[in-house]
């Protein structure tokens, strides 16, 4: 019996069974890809649409001013980014009389990624781009556990976010965020990681996923 469970390997190891590590890297891996492959489709069908479309110039220009407000076309500008990052887990005190830590003081959370997103569109930035991917109006920021969860993919710290837009105005509303500053005593304390860089120019990919709209719907009694 032990000969057929083990089929050739350690069966006092975890090794050969699968991992949940390993299947959300292949999930992620297929969104990743299925994303890729939705994007191209759109575009194809963006080309065969203009070819087709009878629209005036004036019509089709409003659709494309549209597009970019959308965040479905990629933008280009100057830019201002973003590094948070986890504190070492096992980080001491920076600074004295402050208390030891706990676990949940020495990783990144939901509203500290948000409270920067919030900031850089108040701070009236063009596009932002979390990671690899573009947010759009209906994208969530979502963290689970220690990981992010945005868009179908999983990321793990550190994060970076991206905003295209005037670099003075977007680094103001990040000093005039209460979140923010709460989130900075913190980077004192505890060292977790906070960087902000800018650039003259970087490219927001245009958002690959889908645009429609998905939700819950009562089920209808008998």
């Amino acid at each position: 019996m032990s000969f057929d469970t083990a089929k050739g390997v350690d069966i006092r190891s975890d090794d050969p069974l699968p991992k949940l590590s390993d299947t959300i890297r292949t999930k992620n891996a297929h969104n990743e890809q299925l994303e890729n492959q939705l994007g191209g489709v759109r575009d194809d069908v963006d080309k065969l649409t203009r070819q087709g479309s009878g629209l005036s110039a004036a019509e089709q220009a409003r659709i494309d001013a549209l597009a970019k407000d959308a965040g479905t076309t990629a933008l280009t500008g100057p830019a201002l980014e973003v590094t948070l990052d986890d504190a070492p887990p096992d980080a001491t005190p920076l600074i004295p009389g402050v208390p030891d830590p706990q676990p949940n003081d020495l990783v990144i959370h939901q509203q500290d990624l948000q409270a920067v997103v919030n900031a850089l569109w108040q701070g009236g930035a063009r596009g932002i781009r979390v990671m690899d991917q573009r947010l759009i109006s209906t994208s969530a920021v979502r963290c689970v556990g220690n990981t992010l969860i945005l868009q179908g993919r999983v990321y793990s710290p550190p994060y970076r976010i991206t905003a295209v837009g005037d670099q003075g105005k977007l680094r103001q509303a990040l000093d005039t965020s209460s979140s923010i500053r709460n989130y900075l005593q913190y980077v004192d304390a505890y060292g977790l990681g906070w960087k902000v860089t800018t650039s003259r120019s970087t490219t927001l990919p245009a958002y690959a996923g889908s645009t429609g709209l998905t939700y819950a719907q009562p089920v209808e009694q008998p």
